[in-house]
């Protein structure tokens, strides 16, 4: 597999991309086309809607909206749920946003975690293992469909007979994937398998002052170090994976005391991203500028070249401070 262009561009320098929480609120969709502007005129790389139908905007819907509003930045969920739409539909879906935004699209995957939303959309949970075994299939068939249409493939979760997807997506050889998880066995085997992309981030409390960056960049080395032996097995250059980072949750403040201020005013348990309800206030970096240069750089330093950010999308302080302050010196 050769080195997409879009990995390629890590020769340049780090990038970023943020991933928008969206509220439930009736003009949130046409707020987000506001939002989405700014995030373009920073000159973020990416803009990311997450795949929880259960709580949260569509991100089909949402990313095909500003598919039409933008030029720039990338679009894409950092993580779409294999199991939430046949992967012969994903395909499609993407195909059709990477023509609609001329060939801006990142396709993220991942094997779901949320019980809740498989119950709602009548998909089986199961166990990990089937999970991602569904992974893999989605893996399979997005690739056969983009690279040897007609494509027909016999999985273990899924089957395709006969599918194409035309015309063709605008970038080649395909749209960049993404595959998130931390699973160092499975996981990252399939990203060296299958992705452009890991996605992956720390396990730490962010809120836990006695954990040092040092520590937290350690938990990552790991998983990167996993990865590098796995395409070392099927016998795959390493620099054509782009290694990326995610932070569940940043808020910034111009100091320490606004940016907890700030997060005292949240409640976790009303938010629309259901990781933000799982963890609350422990996976949320809460910083002025310096503590995120500090946190960001010790991950620059095990080797991470790529940052994705949620955030709250009526966060416009965050999204400003963290391209014009704390980007320019991470690197």
């Amino acid at each position: 597999m050769a080195r997409h262009p879009w990995v390629a561009a890590a020769d340049e320098g780090i990038r970023w991309g943020v991933q928008l929480i969206v509220p439930n609120e009736r003009d949130a969709l046409a707020d987000l086309i506001t939002t989405a502007g700014k995030v373009e005129e920073l000159g973020y790389d990416y803009l990311s809607i997450f795949d929880h139908p259960l709580m949260h905007v569509d991100p089909w819907i949402a990313l095909s909206g500003l598919a039409t509003r933008t030029s720039r930045v990338r679009l894409g969920s950092t993580v779409n749920c294999a199991m939430y739409r046949h992967p012969a539909h994903l395909a499609r879906l993407a195909t059709d946003l990477d023509n609609l935004s001329n060939g801006r699209h990142i396709l993220g995957l991942g094997s779901g975690w949320l019980r809740p939303e498989f119950t709602a959309l009548g998909r089986e949970f199961g166990s990990a293992a089937h999970r991602l075994a569904a992974l893999e299939d989605t893996l399979a068939i997005v690739h056969g469909v983009w690279s040897e249409p007609p494509f027909s493939y016999q999985g273990t979760v899924f089957n395709t007979e006969n599918m194409v997807a035309e015309p063709r997506p605008v970038q080649q050889p395909r749209p960049p994937i993404v595959v998130a998880g931390n699973g160092e066995r499975v996981t990252l085997r399939l990203v060296a398998q299958w992705g452009d992309a890991c996605n992956v981030r720390e396990g730490n409390s962010l809120t836990d002052d006695t954990v040092d960056d040092q520590t937290r960049a350690a938990s990552i080395t790991r998983m990167l170090d996993a990865l590098d032996g796995h395409c070392d097995a099927v016998g795959r250059d390493p620099a054509e994976v782009l290694r990326t980072h995610f932070t569940l949750y940043l808020i910034l403040g111009e100091t320490m005391a606004e940016a907890r201020a700030k997060a005292n005013a949240l409640d976790t348990s009303k938010s629309t991203s259901p990781g933000t309800r799982r963890d609350g206030t422990t996976s949320m970096l809460i910083a002025d500028p310096d503590r995120a240069i500090r946190y960001y750089q010790a991950m620059v330093g095990i080797g991470i070249q790529y940052f994705i950010i949620q955030l709250d999308a009526r966060d416009q302080q965050t999204i400003e401070l963290l391209k014009t302050k704390v980007a320019p010196r991470v690197g």
